[in-house]
């Protein structure tokens, strides 16, 4: 039986990802991050914190290495997830990396609105990328043109005029992208994201380009609860582009700070950075993009370290903090709460 200590002695905590095999999966995890992904498979996706049935990720180390996250919250309650989350027992985020060697099929998440309808077990779903990396002619599909309409949509979703239809963005590392559920979108091949999401695995496939499998057999689609989840009056763009130059100081901006589900906001750091969850009453998780940090309590046992594309989280009782840059130069972490 886990003996779990008091939630003020808890450190920053890593957790061991869970990789999965898509048919779409790429090589930038192990290039770039030196990620051991599993021999012989497409890597697409590596969950960095889930708290999903089948998908636990556990504490990579330390007094509570191997105990999952989903034991940490259903002991530690608020104290661990904070006042903002809507269910004590279950982490309100799920976090991945996606390395996409070929395109992502054009796909849709639903609201709260479409789930009671459908009634089927299906979960809202709201996220926001962040590209880490990106191969020369990398694109991100992401929402419909100003131009387009349904009628247009629904006649061309099984053509490759579909991308006629949508807007299409070159990859540029350092830009977000804020997703809403209903909000059509696809990455490209040669991409390497963070994303930040609702604890939610609902997607309806509208098109998979053609794409088939070793046996000739396609991937489901889901066209009707596709089309019926999709807001064809939503026309912004969920572009966040990224700030260029760098500075002599700390910086920080907002990426998604008015979302019911969750803020990010993006750290460019040259030196130590103080923090504190008391204030926000949420966790804070604090993600490295391109370079080594390490998160410091008030006592010098309460630290971890982050390798880059490594995820540390926080307890909303922590208090305190400090995120140290571990390497020369601007340091990019993004911090996520509720």
């Amino acid at each position: 039986m886990t003996s779990f200590p008091e939630i003020s002695s808890l450190p920053p905590l890593k957790f061991t990802p869970v990789y999965k095999e898509r048919p779409w999966g790429g090589t930038l995890m192990t290039e770039l991050l030196n990620r051991v992904t599993p021999e012989g498979v497409k890597t697409g996706e590596a969950w960095e914190l889930s708290d999903r049935d089948g998908a636990d990720t556990p504490v990579a180390e330390g007094e509570l290495a191997g105990v999952t996250l989903s034991e940490l919250v259903r002991h530690y309650g608020r104290s661990f997830v904070g006042a903002r989350a809507a269910d004590p027992t279950r982490f309100p985020i799920l976090v991945k990396l996606i390395d996409a060697g070929d395109r992502l099929s054009l796909q849709v998440h639903p609201d709260e609105k479409c789930c009671r309808q459908f009634a089927d077990g299906s979960e809202p779903k709201t996220e926001m990328w962040y590209v880490i990396a990106a191969r020369k002619g990398a694109r991100i599909m992401a929402g419909l043109s100003p131009k387009a309409t349904r009628l247009q949509f629904q006649e061309k979703v099984n053509s490759p005029d579909i991308e006629q239809l949508l807007q299409c963005h070159r990859s540029v590392p350092g830009d977000a992208y804020f997703i809403t559920a209903g909000v059509l979108h696809a990455i490209g091949g040669g991409n390497l994201l963070l994303e930040i999401q609702q604890n939610s695995d609902t997607t309806y496939r509208l098109s998979d380009w053609g794409r088939v499998d070793k046996e000739g057999k396609s991937r489901e689609l889901h066209l009707e609860k596709g089309l019926a989840a999709t807001d064809f009056y939503n026309r912004n763009t969920p572009r966040i582009p990224g700030v260029t130059g760098q500075a002599g100081f700390n910086r920080k901006y907002q990426l998604v700070n008015k979302s019911q589900f969750f803020r990010v906001s993006e750290l460019r750091l040259v030196s130590p950075w103080r923090d504190d969850t008391g204030p926000d009453g949420s966790f804070h998780l604090i993600s490295a993009i391109n370079g080594s940090v390490a998160i410091e309590g008030e006592s010098p046992e309460l630290r971890c370290e982050l390798e880059i594309g490594r995820s540390g989280l926080i307890p909303t009782a922590f208090g305190r903090y400090r995120i140290i840059p571990l390497e020369d130069g601007e340091t990019t972490v993004l911090k996520t709460t509720l």
